[in-house]
């Protein structure tokens, strides 16, 4: 399961002016028979703008750890697939969001912990779902992050000559992430290709509604090296 902008689909090709929402949460039910994989687009994501504000007004709220999306059935809003909206957040610091159904019901709470802060080295994901046991992830490899941090200092300088010269890319900080719940992994977050990050269900019994949302939460915590989906002006 992944996000995909379809306003770029092809090269130059500009935006729908129809009022579309662009952005999809795809997933792939197996390969298809022309031997490729079978891909369905699942929902449509959208963020909620604050009443009587703008994107302006989003993206401060955001800087508190706020987010707020509509995760659309259509791509035309005619249905709600599901929501995300937050019960608490702390710039900063910990920030808790809350998984809900079309019709407002309660489908899983989602707690984000950023790195570096009350003793945690890694950025820590937990998903809790009623009825079953929380499922908790750690952003990044222990290895990868070592090997990350030791070549920060040439990191920084290419992203010196990058500002100066418009060229050049900095490597992204580790983000793979697996989720555990009783020892064993349920999700797994990995890479699935150039730029594009996957979220693997590994278990049953996981509800599409929550994953896919967790799929939109995920692509909006980029980090300082990303470019969050939901911060874009349109």
């Amino acid at each position: 399961m992944w996000l995909s902008d379809a306003s770029v689909r092809r090269k130059g090709d500009p935006p729908p002016e129809d009022g579309r929402v662009t952005w999809e949460i795809r997933t792939s039910d197996g390969p298809d028979p022309a031997g490729g994989r079978a891909i369905r687009t699942l929902a449509y994501p959208e963020r909620r703008l604050p009443p009587g504000g703008g994107p302006k007004e989003y993206r401060a709220a955001r800087k508190q750890g706020v987010r707020a999306f509509t995760l659309w059935a259509d791509p035309y809003r005619a249905g709600v697939f599901a929501q995300v909206v937050t019960k608490s957040a702390t710039k900063g610091g910990p920030a808790t969001y809350e998984v809900l159904g079309a019709a407002g019901e309660p489908l899983a709470l989602v707690l984000h912990e950023p790195a570096m802060r009350g003793g945690r080295v890694r950025t820590r994901w937990t998903v809790q779902r009623p009825g079953a046991q929380p499922a908790v992830g750690l952003k990044g490899r222990p290895f990868w992050w070592v090997v990350w941090w030791l070549l920060f200092p040439i990191q920084m300088a290419i992203a010196v000559g990058s500002l100066v010269s418009g060229s050049g890319d900095v490597a992204r900080m580790p983000r793979r992430t697996r989720w555990r719940a009783e020892g064993r992994v349920v999700l797994d977050y990995r890479n699935g290709g150039v730029d594009t990050f996957e979220l693997n269900v590994e278990a049953d019994g996981w509800d599409e509604r929550v994953t896919a949302s967790l799929v939109a939460l995920l692509n909006s915590h980029e980090g300082w090296l990303g470019n969050a989906w939901d911060t874009v002006d349109r």
